[in-house]
């Protein structure tokens, strides 16, 4: 593929994130996140950790059909699943439980376990 002169890649990548952000925020407007079940996360079977310093993660997290990639903050977690609490575009704070496989650890990409 040849470039033209004078495209500034950095430019053109800050743009098409910046799109693909608006498309999410046009996307979940007015949703709230899908979180798992309470059969899903089984509580009653699975140790439950809570912590009082939460850890900053990357998470995917589903709004309907809609996946978005958020940054969060781990507030507890199961061996299978993680609470999540992030800010929406809109200024709210939304919570969600996702299975731990969505979630990563926002500083190197890889969770050890929140």
């Amino acid at each position: 593929m040849r470039e033209r002169m004078g495209t500034n890649k950095r430019y053109a990548e800050r743009v098409d994130r910046q799109m693909g952000q608006r498309a999410d925020e046009a996307a979940t407007r007015g949703l709230a996140p899908t979180s798992l079940t309470d059969a899903e996360l089984e509580l009653d079977l699975l140790p439950l950790t809570k912590t009082p310093k939460p850890n900053e993660v990357r998470a995917w997290v589903r709004y309907g059909a809609v996946a978005v990639k958020v940054t969060a903050r781990a507030v507890a977690w199961t061996p299978r699943a993680v609470a999540l609490e992030w800010e929406a575009p809109s200024g709210e704070t939304h919570r969600a439980w996702v299975w731990a496989s969505a979630v990563e650890a926002a500083d190197s990409g890889r969770l050890s376990r929140p």
